[in-house]
């Protein structure tokens, strides 16, 4: 009897399925050796918890300048904690921090950072600082969206709910600053930093 043309027909169903089950699993593999998967989500968590305070905190500044200055020493603290808790998920789960995937999130994440930087120098001078926590909510959004390409899904999709808070913010009163950075750094982080902790490995 002559084999069947199609090769594909000859092999029996069962050797088919553990092929298709193999490739899966690579490809899996591969888009996970790819990926930043050091995302902190308790990190997260823990950042949105000290921006809930900050946001009481700043609210009841006595001056623009006084409000500027919490916001900023949070930042700071936001910034050390999230370092932090890279590393440690990092070491804990066996990923390299100096990888080809870590080394593309951190320069996909940075130019939008130093941006919400300078528009902070220039807009504290010229006597925007109301306008500043739209600025923050957009560029950290575009930041976490640009960088998530290199991470698991729900990281993109934080950088886009932080890009449309940023949005209303901006066309919102200057009162409700404070309401919108809680919602974001505060609401958002710790949301999200759950459903990372929970689903990606803490």
């Amino acid at each position: 009897m002559a084999p069947h043309p199609d090769p594909a027909y000859d092999v029996p169903p069962p050797l088919q399925e553990r092929a298709h089950e193999h490739l899966r699993v690579i490809r899996d593999a591969m888009e996970r050796a790819g990926s930043f998967t050091a995302v902190p989500g308790w990190g997260g968590v823990v950042m949105g918890a000290t921006a809930l305070g900050t946001a009481w905190l700043a609210h009841r500044a006595p001056t623009p300048e006084a409000w500027l200055a919490v916001w900023l020493f949070e930042a700071l603290t936001a910034f050390a904690i999230g370092c932090a808790a890279i590393v440690w998920k990092a070491r804990r789960a066996g990923t390299p921090l100096m990888g080809g995937a870590s080394r593309r999130f951190v320069m996909t994440l940075s130019p939008p950072i130093v941006a919400a930087a300078l528009a902070t120098m220039a807009l504290a001078r010229a006597g925007g600082i109301p306008l500043l926590p739209g600025i923050w909510l957009t560029l950290y959004g575009a930041a976490v969206v640009t960088a998530g390409a290199f991470s698991v899904r729900v990281v993109p999709a934080l950088g886009l709910s932080f890009m449309a808070l940023g949005a209303i913010a901006l066309f919102s009163p200057p009162g409700w600053g404070d309401a919108y950075l809680a919602a974001g750094f505060g609401g958002l982080q710790i949301v999200f930093g759950f459903h990372i902790a929970r689903r990606h490995g803490g």
